[in-house]
């Protein structure tokens, strides 16, 4: 059976050209659109799509005003012209599947991230990917210390992490689950434990939050973490 889906946009060119595009394929049909957020809910409880294509910024009910409703129904991928850090941020916490930013994907690629976000795959255009990292990065510096920042720089020195695994780790002390990390990163989620495993061993850690606790500067001496 095709994959159903749900178009919220307020633009009809832009729905226009998103059904053309889908309908090119055999897998996925567009089963309604909507023109704000309160017919996307409206619609989506009516016809059950399998995947929700949700536009940020429309008229009345604007997207991420249903999303949190729209996601207890079906998966939703965002698709937008909004590329700032903090609407990435806000949309995925509050249960986007993934973010594709309009201009930076080709047909392919949004096909792709239907079946992905559908099947739990996040999936995100460039400008979201580097935005959401940036306002991670930013976001969790006013909770770091002087002195914590020191002990960061210490631990990535003394444990010999290299540049991609602080990368990595610093994703994961900002609360970044393997697959978030892996589309960030623009790597497999495989890649991505491998990752972490030589992260921790490095740590001398066998848990996330110790190994947090340790990045952050907040374990103390000869205390190890369990479970």
């Amino acid at each position: 059976m095709p994959i159903r889906v749900l178009i919220a946009d307020d633009n009809p060119v832009v729905r226009a050209g998103l059904v053309a595009l889908l309908a090119a394929t055999d897998d996925l049909r567009v089963v309604a659109q909507a023109r704000d957020g309160r017919e996307a809910l409206r619609l989506t409880r009516l016809h059950a799509p399998d995947v929700i294509l949700l536009d940020v910024r429309m008229p009345g009910v604007d997207g991420i005003s249903a999303l949190p409703h729209l996601v207890t129904l079906a998966p939703v991928l965002m698709l937008t012209y909004s590329r700032e850090a903090g609407t990435v941020r806000e949309t995925l916490l509050l249960g986007a599947g993934g973010y594709l930013v309009h201009g930076e994907f080709t047909a392919d690629d949004l096909t792709r991230a239907v079946r992905d976000v559908r099947a739990g795959r996040a999936q995100f255009t460039t400008s979201a990917a580097t935005a959401l990292l940036e306002e991670l990065r930013a976001s969790s510096q006013p909770q770091r210390s002087m002195a914590s920042s020191t002990e960061r720089m210490h631990n990535s020195v003394t444990h010999g992490l290299s540049s991609r695994e602080v990368e990595i780790m610093d994703l994961i002390a900002s609360g970044m689950n393997n697959q978030q990390i892996a589309a960030a990163c623009f790597i497999s989620e495989k890649t991505v434990k491998n990752h972490i495993n030589r992260i921790f061993a490095k740590l001398h850690t066998p848990t996330r939050s110790e190994a947090i606790a340790r990045w952050l500067g907040t374990a103390r001496p000869g205390v190890s973490g369990h479970g």
